[in-house]
């Protein structure tokens, strides 16, 4: 039971740096500019080549961001690489939904004193669930949802969608 303490308290302490929250390690003037842009953009190549440039310039900052940043990279482009909207890409890419639902099993599991096995922990997981969507909000591109689905079921088939939204075929998943 001890290994599963251990584990459980890992999966409800705050995470460490990742390429997403790694924007808080560095200097001003880099968050602001780099991943910002990278994000906004929506060309995954020139924002590929934003975050890299990113990555090079802070090889002798703090130890780790570097190569935190690129361990991340893809899924940092995941939403840019699906071709959405700008306002849904934005919905997507921000964690505070994560986070507070992460937030809120973390204070409702607090109390327990002695886990027992892994199905208490998975039950006092989803009371936390429970707990936090009784605050969900609807998301503010909720009416775009459709074509995210239009989006992971082309990505899904070998295909992506154009940035006017039409489907086509890549060259590659044509010899498929």
């Amino acid at each position: 039971m001890a290994d599963l303490s251990i584990q459980l308290h890992a999966l409800h302490s705050p995470a460490p740096p990742s390429a997403l929250s790694a924007k808080s390690y560095l200097p001003v003037h880099f968050c602001s500019g780099a991943m910002r842009q990278a994000w906004e953009l929506s060309d995954p190549a020139k924002a590929e080549r934003l975050i890299r440039n990113l990555a090079r310039r802070l090889e002798a900052e703090p130890p780790g961001v570097s190569g935190s940043i690129l361990e991340g990279i893809d899924e940092i482009l995941t939403v840019t690489r699906l071709g959405l909207p700008a306002e849904l890409r934005r919905s997507l890419a921000c964690t505070n939904i994560i986070e507070n639902m992460n937030g809120t099993i973390r204070r409702v599991c607090h109390n327990v004193k002695r886990w027992q096995n892994a199905r208490m922990a998975l039950r006092w997981t989803a009371a936390g669930m429970m707990e936090a969507a009784k605050g969900f909000r609807r998301l503010k591109a909720h009416k775009q949802l459709p074509i995210l689905r239009a989006a992971l079921l082309a990505h899904q088939a070998g295909r992506a969608i154009s940035p006017n939204l039409e489907l086509h075929i890549e060259p590659h998943a044509k010899a498929a």
